[in-house]
C-alpha cells in the first residue's frame, strides 16, 4: 500500500516537472533623466528616484547621464547613493553626443553596469577653481590627491581600469565610447536603453553580485518636476546676483521713500530668493562683505550726495564681490563677468539718477506755501470790498484788497501778503 502512496506521489511530482512554469513577472526598470549639472538640486532629484526605486522594489534602475559636471558635495550624495542602493543602477551616458564629464565621471563609475550610447564621452576630472582656472600650490595638491583616490577606489571595486581613473582626475584624460568600452573603463556600449537592457539581463554585478533581470522591460521614465527646474534655475549664479541687485535696490528706494511699499515688497522677496541660491552653494565670505559694502555705499550716496564717489565705489565693490562670491575651494560656478559688469553698471547708473534728483529737488524753490504764493497773479472770484475770494494757484483763497476800493469780479490780482489766519492780501494788477 505504501509503495503505491510514493509511486503515486512520484508520477504526481513528475507530471508537475514537465508542466511549463507561470510566466514570470514583467521586470520593471526606473529610467531616470539626468541631463543637467550635479547641484544640490539635481542630486536630490536623483537619489530621491534611487530611494524610490529601492522602496517600490524595482529591477533596476538606469540613469540616463548626461553631464557637464559640477559640485563635489553634491556629486558625493549620489555615488554614495548608488553605492548603497540594493537595487542595482545603471548609468548610461546617453543619449549620442551626451558626455559625463568631471562629477560625472564619479556617478558612471559608482555604477553596478557603468554603460554609453556610441558618439559619447566621458572623462576630464581633474578639479578646477570657481573661475575654471587650475588650483595653485599646495591646496591643487591636496584636492586633485583626495579625487584620485576616490575615483580610483570606485573604478577598483567595480572591476574597472583604475590606472585611467587616475589618469581623468591628473591629465583630465577623456575617451569616446569606444575607447573607454577597449580600455575597460566602461561595461559595455549600446545604441537604445532597450537594447542596453537586453544586453545586461543576467550579468552579475560587481562587487554586490546582483544578477541582472531586465530583458523586455517595462520601463518607467522620471524627468525633473517643473518645481525642481525651478530651484535649479534660482541656483543659478547669474540670478542670484540679479536677486541680490534688485533686492539691494528695492531696500535703497523704500528707505529714501518710506511708504511706498512696491519697492520694499519686490526688494525683500528678492533677497530671499537670493539667499536660498547662497545657501544651496559654497560661498565666499569675502564676497558676501563686498556686497554688503556695496549696499552701503549706494545707500550713502542718496543721503550723503558725494558727486558719485560713493556711487562709483559701489559699483566697484558689487563688482568684485559678485566675482568672488562663491567659494572657490568647492565650486564650480561663478557670477558671469559681463553679468557682473552689467548688473553693477546699472546699479551705479540707478543710484546716480536718484542721488541727481534728490540734488535738484533741495535746490529748487519751495513749491508750496507763504513764500511760494507771494508774487502770484490771481483772478478775483467775490467781490474785495474789503474782502472776498480770489482764485490763485489753483486754489481758491479768502483775501482783501490793500485799499480801500472794490474789486470787482474777474479782475486779476497779484498777492502781497499772507497772514497768520490765511487769508491772502492783494492788490490790482
Amino acid at each position: 500500500m505504501k509503495s503505491r502512496v510514493l509511486r503515486g506521489l512520484l508520477i504526481a511530482f513528475a507530471a508537475l516537472a514537465v508542466v511549463p512554469p507561470a510566466a514570470a513577472a514583467t521586470p520593471r526598470v526606473l529610467a531616470v533623466e539626468f541631463d543637467n549639472d550635479v547641484n544640490p538640486v539635481t542630486a536630490d532629484y536623483v537619489t530621491g528616484e534611487i530611494d524610490r526605486a529601492n522602496r517600490e522594489h524595482y529591477d533596476a534602475v538606469v540613469i540616463l547621464l548626461d553631464t557637464p559636471g559640477g559640485l563635489s558635495d553634491a556629486m558625493k550624495d549620489i555615488y554614495e547613493k548608488e553605492l548603497a542602493s540594493k537595487v542595482p543602477v545603471i548609468v548610461y551616458v546617453s543619449p549620442q553626443g551626451a558626455r559625463a564629464a568631471s562629477a560625472g565621471v564619479w556617478i558612471g563609475q559608482a555604477g553596478d553596469i557603468l554603460a554609453m550610447a556610441p558618439q559619447t564621452n566621458i572623462g576630464s576630472s581633474t578639479p578646477i577653481s570657481v573661475g575654471g582656472e587650475d588650483i595653485q600650490r599646495d591646496l591643487r595638491r591636496k584636492v586633485v590627491n583626495d579625487a584620485a583616490a576616490s575615483l580610483r577606489g570606485l573604478a577598483k571595486e567595480h572591476g574597472r581600469n583604475v590606472k585611467w581613473a587616475d589618469a581623468a582626475v591628473r591629465r583630465a584624460s577623456n575617451l569616446t565610447a569606444r575607447e573607454a568600452l577597449r580600455l575597460n573603463v566602461i561595461d559595455t556600449i549600446a545604441p537604445t536603453l532597450p537594447a542596453l537592457l537586453d544586453k545586461v539581463d543576467g550579468q552579475k554585478t560587481v562587487p554586490k553580485g546582483i544578477v541582472l533581470h531586465t530583458a523586455g522591460a517595462q520601463v518607467d521614465e522620471v524627468h525633473m518636476s517643473l518645481w525642481k527646474r525651478a530651484l535649479d534655475l534660482l541656483i543659478d549664479p547669474n540670478i542670484i546676483a540679479l536677486m541680490l541687485s534688485i533686492g539691494l535696490l528695492g531696500i535703497i528706494v523704500e528707505l529714501w521713500n518710506p511708504g511706498l511699499i512696491f519697492p520694499g515688497t519686490v526688494g525683500a522677496i528678492s533677497l530671499i530668493v537670493a539667499l536660498f541660491g547662497l545657501q544651496v552653494l559654497p560661498v565666499s565670505a569675502a564676497g558676501v562683505l563686498l556686497m554688503i559694502l556695496a549696499a552701503g555705499f549706494f545707500g550713502a550716496e542718496l543721503f550723503l550726495p558725494s558727486h558719485g564717489a560713493l556711487t562709483l565705489a559701489g559699483a566697484v565693490c558689487f563688482f568684485i564681490g559678485a566675482l568672488m562670491l562663491f567659494d572657490p575651494a568647492g565650486s564650480a560656478y561663478q557670477v558671469s563677468t559681463s553679468v557682473a559688469l552689467a548688473i553693477a553698471g546699472s546699479l551705479a547708473l540707478a543710484t546716480g539718477l536718484a542721488a541727481t534728483k534728490i540734488v535738484q529737488a533741495r535746490r529748487a524753490p519751495v513749491v508750496t506755501g507763504q513764500s511760494e504764493l507771494i508774487g502770484q497773479i490771481g483772478v478775483v472770484r467775490q467781490t474785495l470790498d474789503p474782502e472776498g475770494l480770489v482764485f490763485v494757484h489753483g486754489e481758491l483763497w479768502r483775501a482783501r484788497a490793500d485799499n480801500s476800493a472794490p474789486v470787482s469780479p474777474g479782475r486779476e490780482v497779484r498777492v502781497e501778503q499772507l497772514d497768520d489766519e490765511l487769508t491772502l492780501t492783494v492788490a490790482p494788477t
